[in-house]
C-alpha cells in the first residue's frame, strides 16, 4: 500500500500536479542552504521577522531575539527575496517526518512564510517560484505547510491556480518552541493547512 495515499487524494480532483517554474525573483533574490548565510543575513532575517510577526508573538516565546533568525526548527533551506529597502519576502523548507492519522510520511515542510506588507502583490507564488529549483534535490513527493489562520488568504489565493489544496481549519499538534516548566510539552493549534504533490 502507498503511504502517502493519505495525503495523495486530498488534492486537486483533476490530477493537477505542482510543476516547478523557473527561477524567478528580485534583484538579489536567492536560494540558500541554511550554512551558507552569514551573521550579517541572520541579523537581517530576524529584523524582518520581528518587524512582520511582532504583533503576534508572545513575550514568553522570544522569537527573533538578536540574530536569530527562526522560530522552531531551523530551515535546510531558504528563498529569499530583496529589494532596494531589503528583505522583502521568505520561504524555508525543512525535510521532516509529520503523522496523518496512524501513518507517518515525509515531507518537505515549508514554514517562515512572510512578505513584506508594501509588497503582498508577491504572494506565495513568488516565494514557491524560487523554491522550486531545489525540490528535485529533496526527493520528497510531498510539500506540506501550516500557517496562522490570518494567512489564509495568502494560501487561498496560491491554491486557488490548481496546484495544491487548502484546508483552513486543521488542529495541529507541535512541539513548543522551548521547554517550560509551567507548560505541556506540545501545542495544539487551528491551522490552516496545504498539501501540493511534487511527484
Amino acid at each position: 500500500a502507498n503511504p502517502y495515499g493519505q495525503l495523495r487524494h486530498l488534492h486537486v480532483a483533476d490530477g493537477t500536479k505542482f510543476r516547478p517554474r523557473p527561477f524567478f525573483a528580485l534583484a538579489g533574490g536567492k536560494v540558500v542552504w541554511e550554512s551558507e548565510l552569514t551573521v550579517a543575513d541572520h541579523a537581517q532575517l530576524a529584523e524582518f521577522f520581528r518587524t512582520l510577526y511582532g504583533p503576534t508573538i508572545s513575550s514568553r516565546n522570544k522569537l527573533f531575539d538578536g540574530h536569530r533568525s527562526w522560530a522552531k526548527a531551523r530551515p535546510e533551506f531558504r528563498a529569499i527575496g530583496y529589494d532596494a529597502n531589503g528583505v522583502v519576502a521568505h520561504m524555508g523548507l525543512l525535510r521532516r517526518f509529520i503523522k496523518v492519522g496512524e501513518v507517518e510520511m515525509l515531507v518537505a515542510e515549508l514554514g517562515l512564510y512572510g512578505v513584506r506588507q508594501d509588497s503582498e502583490r508577491l504572494g506565495i507564488t513568488y516565494s514557491m517560484r524560487a523554491i522550486a529549483s531545489v525540490l528535485d534535490k529533496l526527493k520528497v513527493p510531498f510539500i506540506f505547510g501550516a500557517v496562522r489562520p490570518q494567512m489564509r488568504n495568502h494560501v487561498e489565493r496560491f491554491c486557488r491556480s490548481g496546484f495544491g489544496t487548502m484546508f483552513p481549519a486543521v488542529p495541529v499538534r507541535s512541539t513548543q518552541p522551548d521547554v517550560y516548566p509551567d507548560l505541556p510539552p506540545t501545542r495544539t493549534d487551528e491551522m490552516v493547512v496545504w498539501v501540493l504533490p511534487v511527484e
